[in-house]
């Protein structure tokens, strides 16, 4: 089907970006094809970067991205779990049509994705990191992926001829590998897409020994919201994501490795630790040893306890983060030594957000502001900046979106069944008058890990309406944005809120009709088919 549709490509690739300049900007334009480099972290949350919040960590390596390109303000995923996330990302399509509605599912690889289009159109493909889709990676001329989550010492990886384990830390072992294939690997008269996925900061937050004693100092504020008590929202009530409580794992998350505290995954934590070489361990044991020290001697309770363990959760998570913009920086570094960052797109985002607290949670999954949102920077060359925009991008755009918009920028084909729409215009610095308004999420992952109900809704620029559904809890919640931007009042059903209600109840209604989202009962039943 592509082959029928595919552009006739003549030396040299003609960008998206260039098309609309005057044709003296167009002999401006770079002879090469550019190159791209996709980055994605796993549960970067946006209010741990600090081009989008100061309070927690600085960024300084992914703050360049934006400080050299663009900041999207209102980037959000179609389905806040990490393999569903991926395949939106790869297929430009909801999580109902590309195969991969939870992480307990089997991607499809034979679909189109954006990497095989790409192939077709002249460039090399290599990924690197976590995949996590079961299925093996296709559309990729060099790959190597993690297994399933992947370890964060010593990990294993998959590869072609079989699995290997690579000895030291996995965000630098990714790093070293994409610097590697591009160094030696590819062949450098061709243009190239390098997919980086790294595992960080995925739960359990171990960080590299080398940034151990970050933050041991310091005390992070309390999100306003830390001891909701979810009033008027049941599927909040029935999470099992809570800091407070036992979910965040003594031993798994928290690191108190201890004979006389037994937990769920405290075999988890024996296995992650036992991939330390003697040096590492040395520094592991030093910090955390302590810390189980003061953990014991304060015997904590209620309140004390639970602000305990937010601000260890948030140590070893921010200390992940470190690691993570060391090496975004050995990419930038690597590509300004070889003088490729003039041809070089860069593109910086996480499978979804995450939850620092707020609500008193961890993990992601819900429609919720701070786990739909996710980071999105890109980094264009120079010449590029020049023609279209730079700084801050405020109209709405998904993960289904990256697909075409990568595409574009190759020159390359866009499938007509992606579903995703590309954001070249706004990287031009226009402002389509049809760009979407509202946007569309789905979540299926019921019953599993952290007992988020399945739900559906819409969001507007003001408002959001969310359906949950299905075993215990069937509701509806309404939120006025602009006026609760923490999403603690539940306003459905509010007389004062009956036409912006009815609104959106049509808006929702008109994008499952456009997704073509109506295959579960609920879904039929809500449209009426």
């Amino acid at each position: 089907m592509i082959k029928e549709r595919r552009l006739l490509l003549v030396v040299p690739l003609a960008t998206a970006l260039g098309t609309y300049a005057s044709c003296e900007a167009k002999e401006r334009e770079p002879k090469k094809p550019l190159n791209i480099i996709y980055i994605m972290s796993d549960d970067h949350s946006i209010q741990t970067i600090s081009s989008y919040d100061k309070r927690f960590i600085t960024t300084p390596n992914i703050d360049r991205i934006a400080s050299e390109g663009v900041r999207f303000t209102n980037s959000f995923v179609a389905n806040s779990i990490s393999g569903p996330s991926r395949a939106c990302m790869l297929t430009g399509k909801f999580s109902h049509k590309n195969s991969m509605p939870t992480n307990l599912t089997r991607f499809d690889s034979t679909q189109v994705t954006f990497p095989k289009i790409l192939r077709e159109n002249g460039y090399q493909t290599a990924i690197f990191g976590k995949w996590h889709l079961k299925s093996e990676p296709s559309g990729f001329d060099r790959w190597e992926v993690l297994v399933g989550q992947g370890q964060y010492f010593d990990p294993i990886f998959i590869t072609p001829q079989g699995r290997v384990t690579h000895k030291g830390y996995s965000t630098d072992i990714i790093t070293d590998m994409s610097i590697e294939w591009m160094e030696r690997e590819r062949d450098k008269n061709r243009p190239f897409c390098l997919v980086i996925h790294h595992k960080a900061p995925h739960r359990n937050w171990m960080p590299n020994t080398t940034d151990i004693d970050l933050f041991e100092d310091v005390t992070f504020p309390l999100p306003d919201n830390f001891y909701d008590n979810y009033e008027g929202r049941p599927a909040a009530a029935a999470q099992e994501m809570s800091i407070a409580k036992d979910e965040l794992d003594y031993a798994f998350d928290l690191k108190l490795n201890d004979p006389e505290i037994d937990t769920r995954l405290k075999e988890n934590l024996t296995f992650a630790l036992r991939r330390l070489d003697s040096v590492q361990r040395r520094e592991w044991n030093r910090v955390y040893d302590s810390v189980l020290a003061d953990f014991k001697a304060r015997d904590l309770k209620g309140r004390d306890l639970a602000e305990w363990k937010y601000q260890r959760y948030m140590k070893d998570y921010l200390k992940c983060i470190k690691s993570l913009d060391d090496n975004i920086g050995r990419v930038l570094d690597y590509l300004k030594e070889n003088d490729m960052l003039e041809n070089t797109i860069i593109i910086y985002t996480s499978d979804q957000g995450f939850y620092m607290g707020e609500h008193g949670w961890f993990d992601k999954r819900f429609m919720y502001e701070e786990s739909f949102r996710t980071p999105l920077l890109i980094r264009l060359p120079k010449e590029y900046r020049r023609l279209g925009k730079r700084g801050d991008i405020p109209q709405f755009v998904q993960n289904i979106d990256y697909a075409p918009t990568i595409l574009e920028l190759a020159g390359a084909p866009v499938p007509k069944e992606m579903q995703g729409e590309s954001f070249v215009p706004l990287l031009e610095g226009r402002r389509p008058k049809e760009w979407r308004r509202s946007l569309y999420y789905q979540y299926f992952e019921f019953p599993a890990e952290h007992a988020v109900r399945r739900h559906y809704g819409v969001r507007t620029e003001g408002y959001k309406l969310i359906r949950f559904y299905g075993h215990d809890i069937n509701n509806w919640e309404l939120y006025d944005l602009k006026r609760d931007p923490s999403e603690m009042k539940n306003l459905y059903g509010n007389p004062e809120y009956k036409k912006v209600q009815e609104e959106l109840h049509a808006e929702l209604k008109r994008l499952m009709i456009k997704y073509e989202d109506f295959e579960e009962q609920d879904k039929r039943d809500y449209l009426g088919l």
